[in-house]
């Protein structure tokens, strides 16, 4: 496992982002774990997130001159990126979106630098039906930016519906025609709990649930 996932993965576990046991996810189904970037809620804990992202954004090679933060927890975290490549020498300009039009002052529902003629690069916690990512590629395109990939902190990796055997981050990236960079993923969750002596007992119940629910591709 690459240096970036596994500081990650013990960062969260250790801001209690990451949490094992049992958990009824929005889906309905019953997870032996559960991710909540919500609680990275302090300076230091962001800003040691960011250079997680930045290491995984720079060893999938993407290349972009914008980050763009979807509303809401996507506004802070690219925000959060944008300082850390400021602090290696790459200053960025940075975008993000309303949830409503602003009717007064400026208006719209755009904050930030214009994405008219850049390659965007959408930062964002996690893929979970894709609504909020496919809404952020559509206020991209309407304002002239072109979507060139997408970073999240995690994939869980399970597929949408036993009709649709693809993850989220899958489906948008094959709508989307851009790669979807996680910083981790099941797969790495595994390995992790695999060498860590207090997870081992959870090993188990996440092998069952990939099982049961993971993509093909689960590496």
């Amino acid at each position: 496992m690459t240096d970036h996932r596994s500081r990650f993965l013990q960062l969260a576990l250790d801001a209690e982002a990451l949490r094992f046991g049992e958990f009824t996810l929005k889906s309905g189904r019953l997870s032996p774990y559960f991710f909540n970037a919500g609680r990275f809620d302090s300076g230091a804990k962001t800003a040691r997130l960011a250079q997680c992202y930045v290491d995984a954004v720079e060893a999938a090679g993407l290349e972009f001159d914008l980050l763009f933060g979807p509303a809401y927890k996507g506004i802070p975290l690219a925000t959060a990126l944008a300082c850390e490549y400021a602090g290696r020498g790459r200053d960025l300009p940075l975008a993000f979106n309303r949830k409503e039009a602003k009717a007064h002052g400026e208006g719209g529902s755009l904050i930030g630098a214009p994405l008219a003629g850049r390659k965007v690069l959408i930062v964002d916690d996690v893929i979970t039906a894709g609504t909020a990512i496919r809404e952020a590629l559509g206020i991209i395109r309407d304002a002239g930016g072109l979507p060139a990939g997408i970073v999240v902190a995690l994939d869980r990796q399970e597929i949408a519906s036993e009709s649709d055997r693809r993850s989220a981050a899958q489906a948008v990236a094959a709508e989307a025609g851009i790669p979807v960079v996680a910083v981790a993923n099941l797969g790495d969750l595994l390995a992790f709990a695999a060498g860590n002596a207090e997870l081992a007992g959870f090993r188990e119940p996440l092998l069952a649930y990939r099982a049961r629910y993971g993509t093909e591709v689960t590496g």
